[in-house]
Formats: C-alpha cells, sequence, structure tokens
C-alpha cells in the first residue's frame, strides 16, 4: 500500500497524478486532509484534468480529490443497488 502521507512533502509543488486510464490530473498541491494522520482528500490549485491523449478536458482554480487506490464502485440511488 502506497504511502499516502508522503503527499504533505508535495505541499506547494506541481504534481501529476496518472490513472490505469490513461487520464492524468496536474496542479499544484495546496493542502492535504485531514491536517494530521493518513491522507484521505488532497486540495489543488490551478487544476487541470487531461484525458488519455494528454488533452486538457476540464481546469479548475480549486479543485479537491482522494488521492487513495479505488476499492469498489457500486450505486447508492436509483433502480439498481448493485456492484460494479
Amino acid at each position: 500500500m502506497p504511502d499516502y502521507n508522503q503527499l504533505r512533502q508535495m505541499v506547494s509543488h506541481r504534481v501529476t497524478f496518472d490513472f490505469d486510464t490513461g487520464a492524468r490530473i496536474v496542479g499544484y498541491v495546496s493542502g492535504c486532509k485531514p491536517a494530521t494522520g493518513q491522507v484521505q482528500v488532497l486540495n489543488m490549485t490551478k487544476a487541470d484534468l487531461l484525458d488519455a491523449t494528454g488533452r486538457i478536458i476540464d481546469h479548475h482554480e480549486e479543485f479537491s480529490f482522494v488521492p487513495n487506490a479505488l476499492v469498489g464502485i457500486r450505486v447508492t440511488e436509483g433502480p439498481s443497488g448493485r456492484e460494479i
């Protein structure tokens, strides 16, 4: 399991997060939440979301996301409550 606490050392740095689909998030790490303990949410500024071909598909002056490994997806509202 990765050491997500190393993300705290990246505050104020421009960082690229690569995903298995080829998508990327590129921006400046501005903070981590919670303030202590294991990082669960990462705050970024000037964040660009790129598709697998490198095109910018979205830009956010401020952006928060969960930088941890995804372990499941499930429908919580709608016609089906099944897991994906």
